[in-house]
């Protein structure tokens, strides 16, 4: 005997409907089939106007159907229907029986017909009518709200697609009318649906058909991953398909041990794919990741679920011994902590080993999401850049300061994060990355005792009148702050604490929010321009060099003093000035700065606000390990440049001396018997071993003659996070950042500090070299006459035309990238589109210093290059708005602003598509 059909309760709904208008009175349904088990026995169904309660019951003999509606008769229920499936032909079933029935018949449930009245089609795929399972399967997964209306015709794909959607409880799935308008069936949102909690066990309990049936479409519309997937998930491991499809990666060395395949073999077991299959997957797990943690960057939900995937790909690569084969892997944790490993060991080799595979990381999608260990890698590769240059010597105080600020500062700053180590704390890395340290904290500390001993000589008679070649921390206010005070006061932010290496970078962050960096320009000097830097009071604490630099004299004294002496300096010069300490800076409630100083802000006078944070933080233990500090870690500070900026106003960032970090080697406070401490890097007594004896007009403790460490494991008091007070070249140095909110108030005789020159050359990893010259068939120069140049002679002999080389003109040199660009066809059509097109020789200088430096400059830098033509532009974003229009042929990128328009990009490669067609390969 056939088996019967399955009716759920959808089926028995749609009977119903299409009945409606034969029902009447009659509370009798017979139904050929048998009721599914599980499903419900009682609901409410709407039979055309009125809603109707259904009970259901399966009989399998005359005698069970007759009692079960005498039951039902006999209760009265009214409107109740009672439906009854059953095996038994109408021939054994009564007239009597019958008689009571909807149409006087058992009826017969055509799935099609009731497939296409739920989808509410006029008709069906015929390739439908064949899959039975898929009519069965549509009837049962309907949603409770119903299947979503498909149209006149419902396609097998439809069909397919609303079934998956509510099979797998994709998009809306069971909660709403079917297939929710949008929802993507694709390998992306397969791989999402399979780190659900039960979204792969819906799958495993469908039917064996209709699993097989459903895996077979998938890998038609989704591609030959997603029948790897749905077997993962069909053996209970769909939770581990994504991990699993990361270790796939492995198989795509092909020369992988037979040890290798065989574990990856144990790891999928039966549903081991083919290793074109694999590689399928493989790709689709890496692409969706990539796509997961560009999200991740900021959402933590979306970084929790990368880490989930990632963590478990490692355990099961531990598990089956394949942490090894997988090193190179771009995904896995363990890959990245392994790759970490060897930026950090290959940068004790040598520089390139180590920018080599610096590269490697930065290739590891991990990089970023993980920048503090990337940041980690980054120094530990600049710090060997700097051990491989010749060994640096302290010329002179002067030399020395201007050093600190422009090159030994941000050694500095790379020590501060490789003493720090790797975030995560592996210990593989952080011994190389201890190696590195202590050479060169051994370079560092040859200088600071360099300088200490510059020190003892030039302080005896250093003054403010005869600073040596040096600008002196009382000559800040004089030399740094006056020549600002223009038409718009500035604002004089003193950082209390600040050192080098934290002045870099606060450098980079305020270049990035728009201010520009200026320094005065020295009439004839050989080097480039350096940021500025003076040399503290002696010894280096605030006591003396703060009340010294706010009163522009030598003194010392507290905030009071400070006070006065700060406006008595600006009376002089017939300006008011207004100075304000911690106290008087916090605003009310809603307001963060305090309404005194926003109006001091908007007036004309001179302003000094005191910034504690830095020197709090260090004498508090607030820093801790911390190796980074931004704008926002400084209180205040970013509002006070917001404000600035809002009115007009340049600023100077100025430290009165530096610090020095607890680094745990020192053993404790070391004092002479009848010496005490001065503080806890200075004191009174003899000079023993790392220190040093200073005397002279500038020393302000002690009676003139104080002894202060050059060493940084030397302290006087008891432990905190850092000091200052010695003389070593971070406590000492005092660091000033003169910015200006546009380059229009660059004052005279000062020029700006390009980004490229702040930062000292072995920072980043060489990118150019000089303007490109090249050696073409073309004349090298044009002349000045428009017209077509002279077609060159074809090559005779051995050499075809390309293959000639053009002799300079009058000796000169090769033509460079910029020079051809201007002198071209192309470049000259462009010009007709432009007014007022800009000189050839500074559109060429242009292209030339980018092209020399890698493609990227900072604008103020960009302004240098174009300065050396003895053009000055100073409205550079328009300048650079014209050159588009001159080189971003039909909209093409050539060259535009980046992060945030702080920097300008050439792309060379298409600058040379553009202007040069005819040279493309």
């Amino acid at each position: 005997m056939a088996a019967l059909p399955q009716v759920g309760r959808r089926t028995i709904e749609a009977l119903l409907a299409t009945h409606a208008s034969g029902l009447g009175d009659r509370r009798l349904v017979l139904v050929h089939g048998r009721y599914s088990a599980g499903a419900p026995e009682e609901f409410t169904v709407r039979t055309g106007e009125e809603m109707r309660r259904v009970r259901v019951s399966h009989q399998a003999s005359v005698l069970g159907i007759l009692e079960e509606w005498t039951k039902h008769r006999d209760k009265g229920a009214g409107a109740d229907l009672l439906v009854v499936t059953t095996g038994v032909d109408d021939g054994q079933i009564g007239w009597d029986l019958r008689g009571q029935a909807v149409r006087r018949q058992t009826l017969t449930v055509e799935n099609a017909e009731i497939v296409m009245q739920r989808f509410g089609a006029a008709g069906l795929d015929p390739r439908v009518y064949d899959e039975g399972w898929l009519l069965e399967a549509l009837l049962d997964a309907e949603p409770s709200q119903g299947w979503r209306r498909s149209g006149s015709v419902l396609t097998r794909d439809a069909a397919l697609r609303a079934l998956v959607v509510a099979r797998l409880g994709l998009g809306n799935g069971d909660d709403e009318a079917g297939s929710a308008p949008g929802t993507v069936v694709d390998l992306d949102a397969l791989l999402t649906w399979s780190r659900t909690p039960a979204g792969p066990l819906r799958f495993a309990e469908l039917e064996r058909t209709e699993r097989d049936e459903l895996k077979k479409w998938l890998g038609e519309t989704a591609g030959p991953a997603a029948p790897v997937l749905m077997s993962l998930a069909e053996t209970g491991r769909g939770q581990d398909a994504m991990p699993l499809g990361l270790l796939g990666a492995v198989l795509r060395d092909q020369a992988a041990s037979p040890d290798v395949v065989l574990a990856v073999g144990g790891l999928f077991g039966q549903v081991m794919p083919r290793r074109t299959e694999l590689q399928s997957f493989t790709e689709a797990v890496e692409g969706a990741l990539i796509r997961w943690i560009g999200e991740a960057r900021h959402n933590e939900a979306a970084r929790a679920r990368v880490f989930a995937v990632l963590d478990r790909a490692d355990q099961l690569a531990e598990n089956a011994g394949l942490m090894t084969a997988l090193e190179s892997n771009r995904f896995l944790s363990s890959s990245f902590t392994a790759q970490l490993r060897h930026v950090a060991a290959a940068a004790r080799t040598s520089p390139a080993a180590g920018e080599a595979a610096l590269a490697e990381l930065n290739a590891h999608m991990l990089a970023r999401l993980t920048t503090d260990r990337v940041g980690v890698a980054e120094m530990a590769v600049r710090i060997a850049r700097w051990l491989a240059l010749p060994s640096p010597v302290v010329a002179s105080v002067a030399a020395g300061v201007r050093d600190q600020a422009g090159e030994w500062g941000w050694a500095d700053r790379a020590l501060a994060v490789l003493w720090a180590g790797d975030p995560e704390g592996d210990a593989a890395t952080g011994e190389d990355l201890s190696a590195l340290y202590a050479a060169a904290r051994e370079r560092r500390e040859r200088l600071d005792e360099e300088f200490a001993r510059r020190l003892t000589s030039w302080t005896p008679n250093a003054t403010a009148l005869h600073p040596g070649g040096c600008l002196v921390v009382e000559n800040v206010l004089a030399e740094a702050v006056r020549p600002l005070a223009g038409d718009t006061a500035p604002l004089v932010l003193v950082l209390d604490g600040m050192s080098c290496a934290v002045a870099a970078q606060l450098g980079e962050e305020v270049e990035r929010e728009g201010w520009t960096e200026v320094v005065p320009r020295e009439a004839g000097a050989a080097e480039q321009p350096r940021r500025m830097a003076a040399v503290s009071m002696f010894p280096s604490v605030t006591e003396v060099s703060r009340a010294s630099l706010l009163t522009g004299t030598a003194v010392k004294g507290g905030q009071t003093k400070e006070s006065s002496g700060f406006a008595a300096f600006w009376r002089q010069r017939r300006l008011d000035a207004l100075l304000f300490h911690k106290a008087g800076i916090e605003g009310g409630a809603g307001r963060f700065l305090s309404e005194e100083i926003m109006a001091a802000l908007a007036s004309e006078a001179v302003v000094g606000v005191v910034l504690n944070t830095i020197d709090d933080a260090l004498d508090k233990g607030q820093q801790g390990r911390r190796t980074q500090w931004s704008l926002g870690d400084v209180t205040y500070l970013r509002e006070l440049l917001s404000a600035a900026r809002g009115y007009g106003r340049p600023v100077v960032l100025v430290a009165d001396h530096g610090h020095v970090l607890e680094r745990g080697a020192s053993e404790g406070p070391m004092v002479d018997e009848g010496a005490g401490p001065g503080s806890a890097r200075w004191r009174t007594g003899t000079a023993k071993d790392g220190e040093v004896q200073l005397s002279g007009p500038r020393v302000l403790e002690g009676g003139g003659t104080v002894v202060a460490p050059w060493r940084e494991d030397i302290r006087y008091t008891g432990r905190r996070a850092g000091y200052h007070g010695g003389v070593s070249l971070a406590e000492v140095t005092v660091p000033l950042l003169v910015l200006v909110p546009d380059r229009d108030l660059v004052p005279k005789g000062w020029e700006a500090l390009p980004r490229e020159q702040a930062v000292p050359s072995w920072w980043a990893p060489h990118k150019g070299g000089r303007p490109e010259t090249v050696v073409t068939q073309e004349a090298p120069r044009r002349s000045s006459k428009r017209g077509k140049p002279k077609e060159q002679p074809a090559g005779e002999g051995l050499f075809a035309a390309a293959e000639l080389v053009a002799p300079a003109v009058d000796g000169a040199a090769p033509a460079t990238l910029g020079e051809r660009v201007v002198a071209g066809e192309v470049y000259e059509a462009q010009k007709e589109y432009v007014r007022k097109a800009p000189e050839g020789k500074v559109v060429a200088a242009v292209i030339d210093a980018l092209a020399g430096a890698g493609g990227t400059m900072s604008p103020a830098a960009l302004a240098g290059a174009i300065s050396a033509t003895g053009r000055v532009r100073r409205n550079i974003d328009g300048f650079i708005a014209t050159l588009q229009r001159l080189l971003n042929i039909e909209g093409y990128p050539v060259l535009g602003f980046i992060d945030a328009g702080h920097t300008v990009k050439l792309d060379v490669t298409l600058l040379r598509d553009q202007f040069f067609p005819k040279e493309k390969t």
